[in-house]
């Protein structure tokens, strides 16, 4: 069978079609309901946390789209479903109680959409309710001396006394005034907030789309009224934010796909859905049109990703196809529907400035083709046919999946996703792209940067430029320096490395990757012939080109590094399930200088005119800066 995604065909112009696609995302989910409508299971695969909690997201996610269809005067057919289920799943009575939240318990965190949907659909749900029904919510609801992560999951106890509150229910007021502040500890500044305390390095989406300014903004709106000061500061930030944030998506609708929990997919723009659902103003050139329609392209680019989308219709744990190695030990089958936070602008009427608005462009003209962002490390360009990033700073605080992969990497663009190792002990299952890996041996594991030991941004001779130092290795150390693209050379960014090591070492470094299957047949990429898709390797460089666009890394410097086209580990790469990414592959006894030059065109959609286009980029390289050459000398 192939993938049904419920989105395709839909406009996505209207608020109507708005309501239409939310409506669409729910209705699969109606075979899946639990008898008591307490739960919704949507597949057999396991998560660090037990079923039951893994069956209430699913029930408790899609609220957040439910919640703002009901509070916009849209009607479902399957609503009061979901009301039974709040009223027995939270009675210890019912066969398909939920169980009482322990410390650092999943189900807190499916108290936010719960508590978000009491809030601004209550007369739906808090109404729909009878007094033990009500009461056996509240005790739910009582986690105020529960052990909570330090990260975002403070939120969470938050919005379960606000859906209390807005209802006129007792709650623990001290409790979320005790987490308010301790959230405000987060805050960095330029309307960043780090995700938890100061020594952590997260500034992902979670920053942002996923919960912190998210919430912030649900927050301002739902309580703005009984907490005006706190309100105007969040809607401050966000405004502040969105001048940094609107740099991670591109013309097309995509945003970058960078950090961890991206089987969330269009959550990513979930901080534009929260701008229109808090009536925040935003500093030019976001108008109201230019946020409609960085919502709207995204969830039209989703429309166009059937494997996003199980047969059934239901979301996928993955990115844009079922992908386990990609995922969080946190992601369940229900898990992806966070996603529907996306659709709060629901929840605003129709005559809102959001909706009456016409949908604009993408603000190219008006805002810098290349930016750096001190808070998250970031340099981020448009340059080039794609939205990419460099960056050096960013890591996770503790053991995540993949951490390298999701934080680690050189670069992470709209177009080129990312890719996460599938195992150990080999090179083409190590995830090599936007890399540089080390290894000892032949059998030893491939390493790369896990973390910075030292990172920031310098400008130089009026160029912004990253400098990181790390260890991959015990014995081995290496400083970076990337350079994003320049004007004249707008494929090409530049990546400088010191190593030094106590003992030999191979190295590999890798460019973006580009589709493993040639136009036509679909095939494996054969070699390049002119004018057809396919790779090459020689020495001091390798290439790439195929449906997804071209790809290309060159050694600049003096070591003579060979250039090999790697077929990664099938379902390693976050876009596209087959990938082949080109390497340069070296050694080094003791020291050594890498100049590396990284190409990446992506390819153009309904067009093949990016093809007349690649080669001549290709051959035009980027010219080494003189600091680097002096620096090099020395």
């Amino acid at each position: 069978m192939k993938p049904f995604n419920p989105l395709a065909g839909n406009p996505l112009a209207t608020r109507d079609d708005f309501a239409k696609a939310c409506i669409s995302l729910l209705d699969p989910l109606i075979p899946s309901l639990t008898p008591g409508f307490g739960a919704v299971k949507l597949g057999e695969t396991g998560t660090r946390y037990d079923e039951t909690a893994a069956q209430i997201e699913g029930y408790a996610r899609p609220l957040w789209a439910l919640a703002a269809l009901l509070a916009g005067g849209y009607k479902w057919e399957g609503a009061q479903k979901f009301v039974e289920g709040l009223g027995n799943g939270a009675d210890p009575e019912h066969e398909e109680y939920w169980g009482a939240a322990l410390d650092t318990d999943q189900r807190m965190v499916e108290m936010c959409p719960i508590g978000f949907t009491l809030a601004v659909a209550g007369d739906h749900f808090w109404e729909g309710l009878n007094e033990r029904q009500k009461a056996n919510v509240a005790k739910y609801f009582d986690i105020t001396e529960k052990e909570m992560p330090n990260t975002n999951w403070l939120w969470f106890r938050v919005f379960a006394n606000l859906g209390l509150s807005k209802n006129g229910y007792t709650y623990d007021h001290d409790r979320m005034e005790k987490d308010m502040n301790h959230l405000d500890t987060f805050y960095r500044g330029e309307g960043w907030s780090n995700d938890g305390p100061r020594d952590y390095t997260q500034m992902d989406y979670y920053s942002g789309s996923f919960a912190i300014q998210y919430l912030q903004l649900l927050y301002a709106k739902i309580a703005g009224g009984v907490d005006p000061v706190r309100a105007e500061k969040f809607k401050e930030r966000a405004r502040l934010y969105a001048l940094n944030f609107v740099y991670y998506f591109h013309e097309d609708g995509r945003a970058i796909a960078f950090g961890r929990s991206l089987t969330y997919k269009f959550a990513m723009v979930g901080f534009w859905a929260a701008v229109a659902f808090a009536d925040v103003e935003l500093p030019a050139p976001l108008t109201w049109g230019v946020v409609k329609g960085l919502l709207l392209r995204n969830l039209r680019w989703w429309s166009k990703q059937p494997g996003a989308f199980t047969p059934s219709g239901t979301l996928t744990i993955g990115y844009t196809y079922p992908n386990q190695f990609m995922s969080d030990n946190y992601n369940s089958p229900g898990s992806p529907y966070w996603a529907m936070l996306s659709f709060a602008p629901l929840a605003v009427p129709a005559d809102h400035p959001f909706w009456t608005s016409p949908e604009e462009p993408f603000p190219s003209a008006s805002i810098p083709q290349t930016v750096a962002l001190k808070h998250p490390g970031h340099i981020i360009t448009r340059l080039g046919g794609h939205t990419f990033l460099l960056s050096s700073k960013q890591q996770c605080h503790y053991p995540l999946r993949a951490a390298d992969a999701k934080y680690g990497k050189f670069a992470y663009s709209s177009a080129f996703a990312y890719s996460v190792s599938t195992g150990s002990y080999s090179l083409w299952s190590s995830a090599p792209d936007s890399t540089l890996s080390v290894t000892y041996g032949d059998d030893a594991e491939w390493k790369t940067r896990k973390k910075c030991d030292t990172d920031g941004i310098e400008v130089i001779e009026g160029t912004s430029v990253l400098i990181s130092t790390w260890t991959p290795l015990e014995g081995v150390g290496i400083k970076t320096w990337l350079i994003p693209p320049a004007e004249e050379t707008p494929n090409w960014h530049i990546r400088i490395h010191h190593i030094t090591t106590a003992r030999p070492i191979k190295t590999a470094e890798g460019s973006f990757t580009v589709s493993n299957e040639r136009r036509g047949d679909n095939r494996e990429l054969d070699i390049y012939a002119e004018g057809n898709d396919g790779r090459f390797g020689s020495v001091n460089e390798a290439f790439a080109v195929s449906r997804s666009g071209a790809v290309g890394i060159v050694d600049a410097g003096t070591t003579n590094r060979v250039g090999e086209t790697m077929n990664m580990d099938s379902n390693s790469n976050l876009l596209l399930n087959r990938t082949v990414c080109p390497l340069l592959l070296g050694s080094i006894e003791k020291e050594a200088w890498y100049v590396t030059l990284v190409y990446a065109l992506p390819a153009e959609e309904g067009s093949d005119g990016w093809r007349k286009t690649w080669t001549d980029g290709y051959k035009e390289r980027p010219k080494i800066p003189l600091w680097a050459a002096t620096i090099m000398s020395h």
